[in-house]
């Protein structure tokens, strides 16, 4: 059978396009699957560098604030419950916040640090709360908030009540409830490595 000059641009024409539609779901779709993948990849790790890179740049940042803390340095139990109490003051004062306790409780750590566990109580505005609570979060002491309870005796929050259990470290041993001595200085440095 002879094909005719236009039977043979049509049947080319179909096997061209029959050929390009194989070429795209075998080669093409694959490939531009593939590099989509790829492209994604790219960018989590790229993300995962970034934060990894972040990672380090934090810790330059904290052994700093941590060597800070070592050589401003809350050595008793006495000088860290006066530090905590006072700046807890101060901050109450800054944010209009009224305390209405602050009781310490001490507990004995291991490694040559303590704890020192503050239960605050106080009243103010929706306002003064978050403020007093910024402060709290953004300190230089080491202080951190181990619980947090809220309340309230209007829905507009003009009447706000706190109650927080702060929590501090310091070195050496607490006077009032051990009869030893606080470690000296290269015992410390040893335990601050060990702690890295």
């Amino acid at each position: 059978m002879v094909l005719s000059k236009r039977e043979r641009i049509l049947a080319l024409a179909t096997l061209l396009v029959l050929g390009a539609l194989v070429a795209n779901s075998l080669i093409l779709d694959p490939l531009f699957t593939k590099r989509r993948q790829t492209a994604d990849e790219r960018v989590e790790l790229e993300a995962q560098v970034a934060e990894a890179q972040n990672t380090f740049d934090r810790r330059g940042l904290l052994e700093r604030k941590w060597k800070a803390v070592l050589a401003e340095g809350m050595r008793s139990d006495t000088d860290a419950e006066s530090r905590v109490t006072k700046a807890l003051n101060e901050w109450s004062r800054a944010t209009r916040l009224t305390l209405t306790s602050i009781k310490p409780e001490r507990t004995v750590g291991d490694k040559g640090m303590s704890e020192i566990t503050f239960v605050v109580a106080g009243r103010g505005s929706l306002e003064s709360v978050a403020s007093f609570l910024y402060q709290v979060e953004t300190a230089e002491l080491p202080v951190k908030v181990t619980t947090m309870q809220l309340g309230s005796t209007s829905e507009s929050g003009d009447s706000m009540s706190l109650q927080l259990r702060l929590s501090t470290i310091y070195f050496g041993t607490s006077t009032a409830s051990s009869g030893k001595t606080t470690q000296s200085k290269p015992a410390e440095a040893e335990n601050e490595e060990s702690m890295f």
